[in-house]
């Protein structure tokens, strides 16, 4: 990893990834604040996946051919739902479920496969760190 890399709001990867490769600091809600995950528990990982648009709960559910969104590279990786200080789900969209904020319902802020139950990915682009 090199330290001088930026995340695409500008701020220095080497200010959230300590040198375990975990969070440094504690990941928040860009729209309420509410803490997602404390520092160091998750890892940093880079992984192309495609999330739709931020939009509150009730536009999620589109249909497949006519979604917008970005495809995103830059993830915190959690390995169990239960480290999450506070996170929801969108209902199954095929094999996916969308992370969203639990208070204010915004997102999606991160991805995870029903395939995979030990990965869950929050879009380091669509959260802010404190």
């Amino acid at each position: 990893m090199d330290d001088t890399e930026q995340t695409k709001d500008g701020t220095d990867r080497a200010d959230l990834v300590s040198e375990d490769g975990k969070n440094s600091k504690s990941v928040l809600c860009q729209r309420c604040g509410s803490k997602v995950l404390c520092p160091g528990m998750a890892v940093f990982a880079e992984k192309e996946l495609f999330l739709p648009s931020m939009r509150k709960k009730s536009g999620l559910s589109t249909t497949e051919g006519s979604v917008d969104g970005d495809t995103l590279t830059t993830h915190w990786l959690v390995d169990d739902m239960y480290t999450f200080e506070n996170v929801g789900f969108t209902n199954d969209v095929g094999r996916i479920k969308y992370l969203i904020c639990a208070d204010c319902e915004i997102g999606p802020i991160g991805w995870h496969c029903l395939d995979d139950k030990k990965s869950y990915y929050v879009a380091v682009e669509r959260v802010n760190h404190a």
